[in-house]
């Protein structure tokens, strides 16, 4: 096993290096201790060697005023940044972001693209949409199956086995 000293000095190697991986990986673990700051450096770095996670880290942190001024404009961009990158937790919150403007339309479309990604809440915006009137029965179909064909995508018996240890 790898002493915690020999883990530090491999994490600082690969940042120095400037691995987006964990330059990103460095900005969450400054983000989850407090120190946005640093979290902001971290990110803002890997974000431009084209992290999708750490331009939606970003665009949290412009949203919510952690570290930064909150920026509508800035968390947007960030948020659009990691969604043209298939990040589709970015994707489902622009479609929020939309929905809250009162772009029902846009919103459905964002939601629709994070669903065929196989993210679940996308899933339910779009099935609370259907139940509104605001989505088809085919396009709610349409999704479904999109969505269930990406999460049967990432299956295998590998990550099974992996679901099935346990730390207790």
């Amino acid at each position: 096993a790898k002493s915690e000293e020999e883990d530090h000095r491999q994490k600082k190697k690969r940042c120095e290096a400037n691995d987006p991986f964990a330059l990103r990986e460095e900005g969450r673990t400054h983000f989850v201790d407090g120190d946005y700051e640093r979290a902001f450096e971290y990110w803002a770095k890997a974000a431009e060697l084209g992290d999708m996670d750490a331009h939606c880290g970003l665009s949290l942190m412009y949203r919510d005023g952690h570290g930064v001024e909150k920026d509508k404009g800035k968390e947007t961009y960030h948020f659009e940044e990691a969604a043209i990158g298939g990040h589709p937790k970015a994707r489902y919150n622009l479609g929020i972001g939309e929905w809250n403007n009162g772009n029902t339309k846009k919103a459905v479309k964002h939601w629709i693209i994070a669903a065929t990604q196989g993210h679940d809440g996308s899933i339910n915006e779009l099935m609370d949409e259907f139940r509104g009137g605001m989505v088809s029965k085919d396009v709610l179909s349409a999704a479904l199956r999109a969505h269930q064909a990406a999460v049967d995508a990432t299956k295998s018996p590998q990550r099974e086995a992996a679901e099935e240890y346990s730390y207790d």
